[in-house]
C-alpha cells in the first residue's frame, strides 16, 4: 500500500470531482471543501514524498496487453524522479492556493459552484497525469484531460457569449497541436521501438538524423498547442474569460508549462543528442518569437489579466527557447520561479477586480495603493519578480536563460535582452496607471482590501515569489545533478539585465508619469492600434484562414454537390434513363405498321451483314 500511494494524485482529485458532481451538485459549500481539501491532502502528500516517506517503486499496470511476441504493450505506470515530484510540487502547491483563494473569490457568485470545484478538480488529476506519466500514451491521455478540464473552467460563466467563444476556440487551437503530438508519439514508437520514458536512453545513436528531427518536432507541436506558442498562441489571451483563479492556476502556473515540463521530459529520457540541430533551432526560435510578440502586444493592452495573459505567452517563450538552447535545467528554473509569481500576479488581479466591483480596465483604476495597500504590495512583489528586479527570483532564473544564450547563440540572448526591456516597461505602465494618481471610476474609489482567504495565498505565493530563486530553494527545486543557481555574477547578461530594467522602468516613467494620465499617450497611432488588434494575427485566422475555408469551401462543397453529385451523377444518369425511355417508347408505340417496319429493317440489317461477314465458298 506505502507503494502505491502516489496513485492517490491521480484517485484522489478524480474521485472528489465525482462526488462534487453527483453527490454535491446541490451543496456547493460541501463540494468547495472536498476540493479544497483533497487538493491540500495532495500537497501534503508531495511534501511527505519529497521527505523520504515513499519507499519503492509504485506498480505497472497493464492497459492494453498484446498477444502478438514483439509488439508492445500499452501500460499504466508512475514516474516518481526528482524531476516528477519537484513539478508535482509546484502543480499541488499552487493548486491548493486556488482552491482557497476561490472560497473567496467566487463567494456570492451565482453560478454552480459544484461544477466549479468539481472542474478544479478534474484539472488536478489531468495535469498530474501528465506529469507522473511514464510513457507517452499515458501522457496523452493527460494531456486532451487537461484540454477538457481547461474547456470547462474557461466557459465555466458560458451564459456569456465571450466565456463559451473563449473556451471553444482554447479547445480546438490546442487539437492542432495535438493532431502533430499524437504522430509524433507514433513517430516514437516506431524509431525508438518504445514509447515508455525509460527505456528510450541511448536508442538515438543509430537513428537517422532526419527522422529524430521530424520525431523531435512533431512532438514539439504538442507543446507549441499547449504551451501557447506562436502560431498557436491566439487562445490564451481569450482564456481569460473564465474565473480569475483558472487563470491562475491553468494559464499561468501549470497547464501552459505542460508542453516545456513534457520538452525537458524528452530531452531527459531520449538524451540530447535525439534533438538534432534542426530540432533545436527550430524550438528555439518559436519560442523566441513568441516572447517578442507577445511581450509588444502586451504593451497596448488595458484589460489588467490581458496584460498578464500576453506576459505568460512571453516567459513561456522564454522557456521554450531554453529548451531549444538544450539548457532544460535554465528552462525548469524559470518554470518554477515564474509558478509562483505568475500565480501570484493574476489572484493578485482577481482580488483588486472583485474589490473594484469586477472592474478590469486598468485606465477605469487608480489610486488602489493606497485603498488595497496589502493586495497592492503583493502584487508589486510578483511585478518586480517578473521584471527580474535583484534580489526577486525572476532575477536568478532569467539570469540563468540569458547566461545559456550567451554561451550557446548571442542572437538569442539580444532577443531575450530586449523581451525583457518590454516586460519591464509594461508591466511599469500597469502599476503606474492602476496603483498611482487618483481613481478614475466608481469601482475604484470604492475599492477596499481583499479578504484574509484572498489574502494568505497571496502573502504565500509572494514569499515565493521572492525566496524560490535563491539558492537553498532553487538547487532543490531544479532536478538537476550539480545544478546551482545563478546569483549576482558580474558580467555582460547581468550588465545587460541591469540596462534593460533601467531602460524599461524610465520609458515607461517618461510615457506615463506617475499615473495622473486619464488616457494613453501611446494610442492613436497606426503601431498602437496594430498591437492593440493582436498584430491583426487573430484577424487572419478568423477572416483568412477559418472564414475563408468555411466560406470558399462551403462554395467549393456546394458545387461538388449540385454540379458533380446531382447533376451529373443522380440527375445525369435519371437523364439518360429517361431519354433512352423515350426512345423506346418510339418504337414500343403499339402500331402493327410500326413493328413491321422495324421488322423489316432488322431483316436488311442481319442480311447485309451476313453478306459481308460469311466467305464466298
Amino acid at each position: 500500500m506505502i507503494q502505491n500511494l502516489p496513485w492517490l494524485f491521480l484517485l484522489l482529485p478524480l474521485v472528489v470531482a465525482a462526488i462534487d458532481w453527483l453527490c454535491f451538485s446541490k451543496c456547493p459549500r460541501t463540494a468547495a471543501g472536498l476540493s479544497t481539501l483533497s487538493a491540500i491532502a495532495t500537497f501534503a502528500l508531495c511534501v511527505a514524498y519529497l521527505n523520504g516517506w515513499q519507499t519503492g517503486t509504485p506498480d505497472i499496470y497493464t492497459w492494453l496487453p498484446t498477444a502478438t511476441e514483439g509488439m508492445t504493450s500499452l501500460s499504466m505506470g508512475l514516474v516518481t524522479d526528482a524531476l516528477a515530484m519537484r513539478m508535482m510540487l509546484v502543480v499541488t502547491g499552487i493548486g491548493a492556493l486556488v482552491h482557497i483563494f476561490s472560497l473567496g473569490y467566487m463567494k456570492g457568485d451565482s453560478s454552480n459552484l459544484s461544477r466549479y470545484f468539481a472542474g478544479l478538480s478534474i484539472f488536478m488529476f489531468s495535469m498530474s497525469t501528465i506529469v507522473l506519466a511514464d510513457n507517452l500514451a499515458m501522457t496523452f491521455i493527460g494531456w486532451e484531460m487537461v484540454g477538457f478540464s481547461s474547456y470547462l473552467l474557461i466557459g465555466h460563466w458560458f451564459h456569456k457569449d465571450s466565456a463559451a467563444d473563449a473556451a471553444k476556440k482554447a479547445f480546438i487551437t490546442n487539437r492542432v497541436g495535438d493532431f502533430g503530438f499524437l504522430i509524433g508519439i507514433l513517430l516514437t514508437l516506431a524509431v525508438f521501438g518504445t514509447i515508455t520514458f525509460a527505456e528510450m536512453g541511448g536508442k538515438a545513436a543509430g537513428i537517422a538524423p532526419a527522422l529524430l528531427t521530424a520525431t523531435v518536432i512533431c512532438l514539439f507541436c504538442g507543446a507549441v498547442g499547449k504551451s501557447a506558442q506562436f502560431p498557436l498562441h491566439v487562445w490564451l489571451p481569450d482564456a481569460m474569460e473564465g474565473p480569475t483563479p483558472v487563470s491562475a492556476l491553468i494559464h499561468a502556473a501549470t497547464m501552459v508549462a505542460a508542453g516545456v515540463y513534457m520538452l525537458v521530459r524528452l530531452q531527459v529520457s531520449m538524451g540530447t543528442e535525439a534533438f538534432t540541430e534542426t530540432a533545436c533551432i527550430t524550438i528555439a526560435s518559436v519560442g523566441a518569437i513568441t516572447a517578442v510578440l507577445a511581450a509588444l502586444m502586451a504593451m497596448q493592452q488595458d484589460d489588467i489579466k490581458r496584460v498578464l495573459a500576453y506576459s505568460t505567452l512571453s516567459q513561456l517563450g522564454y522557456m521554450v527557447m531554453a529548451v531549444g538552447l538544450l539548457a532544460g535545467e535554465a528552462a525548469m528554473f524559470h518554470l518554477y520561479t515564474h509558478a509562483w509569481f505568475k500565480a501570484l500576479l493574476f489572484l493578485g488581479a482577481g482580488a483588486i477586480i472583485v474589490c473594484c466591483h469586477h472592474e478590469q480596465d486598468i485606465w477605469k483604476m487608480g489610486g488602489l495603493a493606497k485603498l488595497m495597500p496589502l493586495t497592492v504590495l503583493c502584487f508589486l512583489m510578483g511585478t518586480f519578480a517578473l521584471i527580474a528586479i535583484p534580489g526577486f527570483s525572476g532575477f536568478f532564473s532569467k539570469e540563468a536563460i540569458l547566461h545559456a544564450a550567451l554561451e550557446t547563440c548571442p542572437v538569442f540572448f539580444w532577443i531575450g535582452a530586449g523581451v525583457a526591456a518590454l516586460t519591464t516597461f509594461y508591466m511599469t505602465r500597469l502599476c503606474l496607471v492602476a496603483f498611482c494618481g487618483q481613481a478614475r471610476d466608481h469601482g475604484a474609489a470604492e475599492a477596499k482590501e481583499a479578504g484574509p482567504t484572498m489574502l494568505l495565498p497571496l502573502l504565500a505565493l509572494g514569499v515565493m515569489a521572492i525566496i524560490s530563486g535563491y539558492g537553498f530553494i532553487a538547487d532543490f527545486l531544479v532536478p538537476y545533478t550539480g545544478f546551482e543557481a545563478h546569483g549576482f555574477e558580474l558580467g555582460l547578461p547581468f550588465y545587460v539585465s541591469m540596462g534593460s530594467l533601467a531602460l524599461g522602468i524610465i520609458a515607461a516613467l517618461l510615457v506615463y508619469g506617475c499615473g495622473k494620465r486619464t488616457t494613453d499617450p501611446l494610442a492613436g497611432n497606426c503601431l498602437s492600434t496594430a498591437l492593440r488588434k493582436r498584430l491583426y494575427i487573430d484577424t487572419i485566422y478568423d477572416k483568412g484562414l477559418i472564414g475563408g475555408i468555411q466560406e470558399y469551401g462551403a462554395q467549393i462543397i456546394e458545387f461538388a454537390d449540385a454540379a458533380l453529385i446531382r447533376g451529373v451523377i443522380v440527375q445525369g444518369f435519371a437523364w439518360l434513363t429517361a431519354k433512352f425511355g423515350m426512345l423506346l417508347s418510339w418504337i414500343q408505340n403499339g402500331s402493327l405498321r410500326g413493328y413491321a417496319l422495324v421488322a423489316g429493317i432488322g431483316i436488311v440489317i442481319f442480311v447485309f451483314i451476313l453478306a459481308f461477314t460469311i466467305p464466298t465458298l
